[in-house]
Parts: structure tokens; sequence; C-alpha cells
């Protein structure tokens, strides 16, 4: 019988539960800052100086490409980026993506993997951004990172559907609804470049998989000594 006592975060990896605590954490700051709730005056401004300070920009990539220098404190947002949001429905809104897909993830292929395909994909979805959008908009927020792990459970779901001899297309079917809702929104609301940053995430993730997912390895080298 299920102890009606046990608490959620139980069944999920702990790696999980972290990263969604200092996101929501981070986010829970700012909000109480912003209400006046904590901090004195000097709060209402928190979430702007830390966007300032932890957002991406492509600019900054040319600049070190130029210059041949890698300050910490432009590669730090490669990653930074990813934990910081610019309102609370969008830090909510990738906590249960993290949380969704996390826990699927972390199940398969184990807590370091996800800890990889999150922050991997983050900057995966940075250079991207860097490379094709360009521009002064600044990148923030994780889903860049979480699309990486929808790219992880994709390959999980695409490695099943072949066991099982199914078409293995199906298994793109959730990136390619997101896409278009994303697609959707752009056309009602106006579009918005961060989609490229997403779906660069997906594929940094799906990609990683093929080394992070049990058995990888084994399956690249067999194909490898096949192709000799």
């Amino acid at each position: 019988m299920q102890d009606q006592n046990q608490s959620p975060f139980n069944a999920l990896p702990p790696v999980v539960v972290a990263l969604v605590l200092v996101i929501l954490g981070i986010e829970v700051v700012f909000s109480l800052g912003a209400r006046g709730l904590i901090g004195g005056p000097e709060a209402v401004g928190w979430r702007l100086s830390a966007l300032q300070e932890y957002s991406f920009g492509a600019e900054y990539v040319w600049w070190m490409w130029d210059s041949g220098t890698w300050p910490f404190d432009l590669l730090k947002r490669f990653v930074t980026y990813a934990f910081v949001h610019g309102a609370f429905t969008q830090t909510i809104f990738v906590c249960v993506f993290l949380l969704a897909m996390g826990k699927m993830v972390g199940e398969a292929m184990g807590e370091i993997a996800v800890v990889l395909i999150f922050l991997g994909s983050a900057i995966g979805g940075a250079l991207a951004y860097a490379v094709f959008v360009g521009g002064q908009v600044a990148l923030i927020g994780g889903f860049p990172a979480v699309y990486g792990l929808i790219g992880g459970f994709t390959h999980l779901l695409w490695l099943s559907l072949a066991t099982v001899g199914a078409q293995q297309y199906r298994a793109f079917s959730l990136i390619a609804f997101l896409m278009g809702i994303q697609l959707l929104f752009g056309l009602i609301f106006g579009g918005s470049p961060e989609w490229v940053a997403d779906l660069a995430g997906f594929v940094t993730g799906f990609t990683m998989s093929f080394f992070l997912v049990p058995g990888g390895w084994a399956r690249i080298l067999q194909k490898l000594r096949q192709q000799r």
C-alpha cells in the first residue's frame, strides 16, 4: 500500500528537484522584491539587474571571436541565461517541462545525463541564437535547456519504437506540436526569434542522447565497425 504521506518529490530524480528549486527560488526572490516584500526599494530592480548580468547576447560571441579573448563574465552567460526569466509565467512553464521531461530522462539515462543535457542544450541554443539570429535582443529563460530534455525523451521514444518495429518518426510528434504552437502564437501575436534557440536545444539534447543513453556508446562503436 502506498504511503499517503510520501512526498511527491520522492519519485523525482534529486537533480531535477534541485534544478527546479534553484529556478523557482530565483523567481520567488525577484517577485517578492518587485512587490517590496524583501530587499527594500532597490529590490524592485533586481530582475532587471540580473537580466543585464546573466542574459545571453549574440554580440558577446562575435566580440570574443574578433578579440580572441574569452572572459568568464561572458562565457558564463551561455548557461546562466537559462536560470533567469522575464516573468513568473515563463518560469512556471519551464519548471513544468523540467519536472516532466527531467523525470523520464533521469530514470532512463541517470541524473548526470540530465545535467549534461540541460547545460549542453542551453549552450547549443545560445550558439544557434548567435549564429542564426544575432541582433541586440538578449536571450533569457530555460526553454532551450528544457527543449534539450524533450530531445532526450524523444530519443528514448525513438529507440523504443525501433524495438517494436513501429514508425520512428512518431517520436517527433511532441516537438512538432510544440513548434507548431510557437509558430501559431508567432503569427497571432508577433514572431519571436527565441524559437531558434529552442529548436537548437532540442537538436542538441537529441544528439547528446546517442552517447548518454545506456548502451549508446556500444551501438555507435558497433556501427563504426560495420562501416569499415
